[in-house]
Parts: C-alpha cells; sequence; structure tokens
C-alpha cells in the first residue's frame, strides 16, 4: 500500500502506538489469529450475528469448498485493528463495515469496488431494502459495500409505566410534538416523569432535582453519530437535512435556525427534569438499561437492541417517533451495515463470492430466522419481522416507515473524522453545560471550510 495516499485522511486514521502493537492480533493472509492459512477469514464486532452467519459459512463451505474462519472483535478493538492491518497491507480477507467510516475508506483506496468483481458484480441490489445500495454507493459510481443488514429508531417503552400513568399504546402511536410546547410527546414523557416523593412532573411540587423515574431516557448527545439515536427523528421531521445532498453532500446544514431550535427544545428536556442530565446514568451503557431497570419510561434507541429490550422483566412496547404537528411528518433514521472487500486480500475471488453469498435468500433467510437484525433483502424482512414477533414484540414501528419512506439517511461524507471531533464535544456541550444550540453555527462554519478548502 503506497503510504502517500494517507493524507487524504486528514490524520484521522493516524496509526497510535496502541493500535500498532494491536498488529499482533491482525490476521495476515497466510495465516494468524483467527484464521486458517488459505481461508478467508471474516470479521465482524456483533456477537449476537456470530450463530447465524457461522450457520451461512458452513454452508458455503459445503457448496463451494471454501473455508470461512469468522473472528469477532468489540467495536473499539475492531476499528483500531482494521486500521492498523490496512497501514500493514494485512487484516481481514472481508469485514463487516459501518456508514461512518467507509467513506474514509473509499478515498484511502484499501476497499475493493465490488461492482468490478464478477461473483459480486452478479448480485441484483434491486432485492435490497430501497436505499441500501445507495448508501453504499461512492462517488465515483462504485459499490464500496455489499448490503447486510438495515436498522431504523423507534422508541421502546415499559407497558405497565403507560397504563398506569392513564395512557394506551395508541396514544402513543398518536402522539406530535413540536418545538413550542412539545405537543403530546412532552405532555406524555413530563406525566410519566415521577420524582422521588412520587409527584408526577406535570403535577404541582415536582422536584426536578430528585427525580426516581425520567419519562425519557438519554446516555448521551448523538454528537458522533447526528443525533441518531436520540434526536434525528425530531430533526428530519421538521425537514430539517444535515447536509445538501442525501449521501456524499459537500456542505452542513447545522447553522439552520429550525434545527438549533429542536435542538434546543429536544436537550430543554433535561431542564425540565423529564430527560436525565448529563452524567446521571453511564454513557458507556447505553439508554437500553434505563428503561430495562425502570429508571426511565420510554427510550429511543436501534432495531439492532430488540432482542436486549425483549429481556425486560416487564412488556416492552414499541412506537414510531412523534409526528411533527407544524409540518405533519413523523420520521425516522436510516442506516445499514455492509461487507466489504480488503484491497490486501490474496483472494479476491473467493472473497467476492462469500460477500455474495452473504446477498442470498439462503443466507439471509438464516440471519433473519435469528432474530438480531432485519437483513438487507425485502423477502428476508418477513422472516426476521416473525422471529421477533416470537420474543413478543411487534416491530412495525421499525418496518412501516421503511416501507412509507419515512425515512432519512445516515449522513455519509468526506472528512468524517474531522467532522466528528468537531461535532462530538460540540453536542456534550449542549447536552452537559446546556449551552445554546446557535453554539453550532460555528462549527458548521469550520465543518465546511473542510470541502472548501479540499474544492481549492
Amino acid at each position: 500500500m503506497a503510504f502517500k495516499r494517507f493524507p487524504k485522511f486528514r490524520g484521522a486514521l493516524a496509526l497510535s502506538a496502541t493500535a500498532m502493537l494491536a498488529l499482533t492480533g491482525c490476521a495476515p493472509s497466510d495465516g494468524g489469529e483467527g484464521t486458517t492459512a488459505g481461508a478467508i477469514d471474516y470479521w465482524l464486532w456483533d456477537t449476537g450475528q456470530i450463530p447465524g452467519y457461522q450457520q451461512c459459512a458452513d454452508m458455503f463451505e459445503d457448496q463451494t469448498g471454501k473455508k470461512v474462519v469468522i473472528t469477532q472483535y468489540g467495536w473499539d478493538d475492531y476499528w483500531q485493528k482494521l486500521t492498523a492491518g490496512f497501514i500493514a497491507d494485512q487484516g481481514p480477507d472481508v469485514f463487516t463495515n459501518h456508514a461512518s467510516k467507509y467513506a474514509q475508506y473509499v478515498n484511502l483506496e484499501v476497499i475493493k469496488p465490488l461492482n468490478k468483481i464478477e461473483a459480486t458484480a452478479a448480485v441484483n441490489t434491486d432485492d435490497f431494502q430501497e436505499g441500501l445500495a445507495e448508501i453504499w454507493t461512492g462517488p465515483d459510481g462504485n459499490l464500496y459495500g455489499m448490503p447486510k443488514d438495515w436498522d431504523t429508531i423507534a422508541a421502546f417503552y415499559n407497558m405497565e409505566m403507560i397504563e398506569e400513568a392513564g395512557y394506551t399504546a395508541e396514544d402513543l402511536e398518536n402522539w406530535g410534538f413540536n418545538t413550542a410546547d412539545g405537543g403530546s410527546f412532552e405532555q406524555i414523557i413530563a406525566h410519566l416523569t415521577i420524582d422521588e416523593n412520587g409527584v408526577r412532573g406535570d403535577e404541582p411540587g415536582f422536584d426536578k432535582n430528585k427525580v426516581a423515574v425520567y419519562g425519557l431516557g438519554l446516555s448521551e448527545s448523538g454528537g458522533s453519530t447526528f443525533g441518531q439515536g436520540q434526536w434525528s427523528g425530531f430533526a428530519a421531521a421538521t425537514g430539517w437535512e444535515a447536509t445538501n445532498k442525501p449521501v456524499w453532500g459537500d456542505h452542513y446544514n447545522l447553522d439552520d435556525p429550525t434545527f438549533q431550535s429542536t435542538i434546543d427544545w429536544y436537550f430543554g428536556l433535561v431542564d425540565k427534569g423529564y430527560m436525565p442530565a448529563f452524567g446521571v446514568f453511564p454513557q458507556s451503557e447505553g439508554a437500553a438499561p434505563q428503561l430495562t431497570s425502570s429508571k426511565a419510561a420510554i427510550t429511543f434507541n436501534g432495531s439492532w437492541m430488540i432482542t436486549t429490550y425483549a429481556k425486560a422483566g416487564f412488556e416492552v412496547g414499541l412506537a414510531e417517533f412523534p409526528t411533527n404537528t407544524d409540518t405533519g411528518v413523523s420520521k425516522t433514521m436510516m442506516n445499514g451495515l455492509a461487507d466489504s472487500i480488503n484491497v490486501n486480500t490474496n483472494d479476491p475471488e473467493g472473497s467476492a463470492e462469500w460477500v455474495a453469498f452473504m446477498a442470498t435468500d439462503q443466507c439471509q433467510s438464516v440471519i433473519g430466522e435469528q432474530g438480531v437484525v432485519f437483513p438487507s433483502r425485502k423477502d428476508a424482512t418477513p422472516i426476521a419481522t416473525e422471529a421477533y414477533s416470537k420474543l413478543g414484540l411487534d416491530t412495525a414501528a421499525f418496518s412501516d416507515p421503511v416501507t412509507r419512506n419515512d425515512v432519512v439517511y445516515f449522513p455519509i461524507t468526506d472528512y468524517g473524522a474531522d467532522i466528528g471531533a468537531l461535532t462530538t464535544p460540540a453536542f456534550e456541550d449542549i447536552y452537559a453545560n446546556r449551552k445554546p444550540a446557535s453554539t453550532l453555527s460555528a462549527v458548521n462554519d469550520s465543518i465546511n471550510i473542510l470541502f472548501e478548502t479540499s474544492a481549492d
């Protein structure tokens, strides 16, 4: 690999001493940790998906004679080892890729265009849910990731708390919001909030500084993910778009007044005591434990968390993002993982065959039956839906917006690491220190300068 490519990253993948040490853990093509000489080495980070993909790997070996070895690392180690592997011309043959990462990999030229390898070029991308192939198509028109699953965001809620507060599932199906008074959505979470004396958030004498149950859970600001699991649906419902294009935009809109008023309203729920302040719950744990431990009545989260919520010791309900009463629109953020091929693989054809096999109805049906994610193929969605129903959950809140196309896509642009380095502390400042959202205007200027400078 030519190191002259690295300036495109603007330091985003600078190799630390820790990452360099991690090279010993990256699987070289001639054998190493987690691999067998001559086998196709496949990496993923989600332990929940190992059983399904092991079944697919076994079927693939039976049909082709080619062995696939699956290696799993936790999220942070995964990307560190992958980065180190790219720099050392090593790493896996095939790996699970994320939309927030792949733009930089395209620029660095460390992943292969799948439409230029026979096996993956033969895959009919029309079989996937609408928009997934577009997410993984680069600005040069090449496909850099084969869609493997999709996800959206919805509200998980404690049915017992909802009923005790006098509400029904239908109330949450029809809830609405606006940034002036919060609408019925804010009324609901206010009433669901209870202080240590048993006083509800909309009742006289409520102590917002001594809350026992929050109406709405929250663990982090969402600054690194465009509010994917937090405020993305609220912002999108106003008509706001993060960038000037659905994918591969080159201008950000964090300075939009409507967006900033939405952010001020959303984090203003902290000031009212309806949503936990920064640090009340560990950020590393996410929002799910707040609901499953009955510390929050509602939490927004991704469909990849369904099985976690299903393990709660009470009935869990699901609802879509509330409708914006000014626009009449409800939106959710849609994203999807994909499989990419390392440019350093010694077996590009075999790797492409494995990637193509994972996209077949044969493999995707197995993944759907696992009830862990929604597979990327349209014909596999009902299979996953049925698997989730066996867990006692109706997942229409995730799938119906996809059917209606009431979705916005995870923003994919160049300079992802640089942008994250700017937005993460900015949103944490809004959440933790309750700075006004108007501070995002300066951040937005800094982001857009990146694109303007590169265009010169």
